[in-house]
């Protein structure tokens, strides 16, 4: 990957990160985060891991924003009550402004920096399947299980707050 494309696609992922964040309206947050993971696997396809682009695609484009937007239809959230949470706050407005600042002194720092070398050789099993599933379920099982837990309890919390909400 050249430095021009890698500048490109760096800044359309920070552009959509930030849309995530900053954005009132929770579906659209919740799109922008579906281009930021379309990015990130565009990223694993220049880098040669074309097993975890798959993977990111299928996986957290896929099959888990299905589950935040599902989440999102049924929390029934509004555009209004997202607006009105954002007025009146001068420390988060003040906390964007210096994230903003820093994120440009990084990037200034990261430019003015690094030489745009040629990217180290990576090994021929670098993103295979058989990589990918030894590291997963051998070395970080605990952790990957933990993490599917802690979804499948939030998704129960939600379903909860809102059989709440209804009666």
């Amino acid at each position: 990957m050249g430095p021009l494309t890698f500048t490109v696609l760096a800044l359309a992922l920070v552009a959509s990160a930030l849309t995530v964040v900053i954005h009132p309206n929770p579906v659209k947050c919740a799109m922008a985060l579906v281009a930021t993971l379309f990015l990130l696997a565009v990223v694993f396809v220049f880098l040669g891991a074309h097993m975890l682009a798959a993977l990111q695609v299928i996986v957290y484009a896929g099959a888990i924003m299905v589950l935040f937007l599902f989440v999102i239809m049924l929390l029934n959230l509004s555009d209004d009550a997202a607006e009105t949470r954002h007025q009146g706050r001068p420390l988060v407005r003040l906390g964007a402004w210096l994230g903003g600042g820093l994120l440009a002194l990084e990037l200034a720092t990261l430019f003015l920096r690094i030489p745009f070398d040629a990217p180290p050789v990576m090994p021929d099993t670098y993103g295979t399947a058989q990589v990918v599933a030894v590291s997963l379920f051998v070395d970080y099982l605990l952790p990957f299980e933990v993490a599917s837990l802690l979804l499948l309890i939030a998704v129960v919390g939600t379903v909860v707050l809102a059989q709440r909400r209804v009666a």
